[in-house]
């Protein structure tokens, strides 16, 4: 990812493996461009030096990716992210839907990335995994409590990616397998958008643009 330029240096709180198990995942979920191979490379590296439960889904990912042409992964990619409505990588829509909430928290999660230092691109909303992760990896007290905040979205999005057979699913395992177990209210928040979808009162997303594709509301769960 080239959005997140930094400026300073965060204070890392978590596992020491961490940052780089979240630095090989964002690299794996941006779009592979013609540079994905150098990201496949380094982030295959990264893998091996992982704990098994988060680097073996990776290498799973990996090793698909590396049987497939880039043009292929990219078709994929496209057709996974931007025309399978379930599996929306943009993590704030999954708690405040296409809502007024939703600026709110597209703007709040920016603020948090430039009182750590950090400047992200024009190009790229700041709710996006890839971003999420990589932001993480730098500033990983911070970065972690963002990932918690969103654990539900993204299991809804791990379970939809895993029930379309996406080489991605693998990604969202090794994501998961970084975070807390769900328990209790996560658990609850996942049944609840699995049930009933994200909220649905359209408004203007202000001062970010909508992405060209937001997922239809999930209804009785994961396909």
């Amino acid at each position: 990812m080239k959005s997140l330029k930094r400026k300073t240096t965060g204070t890392a709180r978590t596992e020491h493996w961490h940052p780089g198990a979240w630095q090989a995942q964002s690299l794996l979920l941006d779009y592979p461009d013609e540079q994905f191979e150098q990201r496949l490379a380094l982030a295959g590296r990264v893998a091996a030096t992982l704990p098994e439960p988060v680097a073996r889904p990776l290498l799973r990912f990996t090793a698909h990716a590396e049987q497939t042409t880039t043009a292929d992964l990219a078709t994929a990619y496209v057709a996974t992210f931007d025309h399978r409505k379930r599996c929306c990588p943009y993590l704030t829509y999954y708690a405040h839907g296409d809502t007024r909430k939703r600026g709110v928290g597209l703007l709040r999660l920016k603020q948090t990335y430039a009182a750590a230092g950090w400047q992200l691109g024009d190009d790229e909303l700041p709710d996006h995994l890839a971003v999420v992760l990589e932001f993480a990896a730098t500033d990983p007290a911070t970065g972690h409590g963002l990932l918690t905040e969103h654990r539900a979205g993204l299991e809804l999005l791990r379970l939809a990616l895993n029930d379309d057979g996406s080489p991605w699913a693998h990604v969202l395992d090794s994501v998961s397998a970084t975070l807390p177990a769900l328990a209790g209210d996560d658990r609850e928040a996942v049944m609840r958008l699995a049930a009933q979808g994200p909220p649905e009162e359209q408004v203007g997303l202000d001062p970010y643009a909508s992405p060209v594709f937001l997922p239809d509301p999930v209804v009785g769960g994961p396909r």
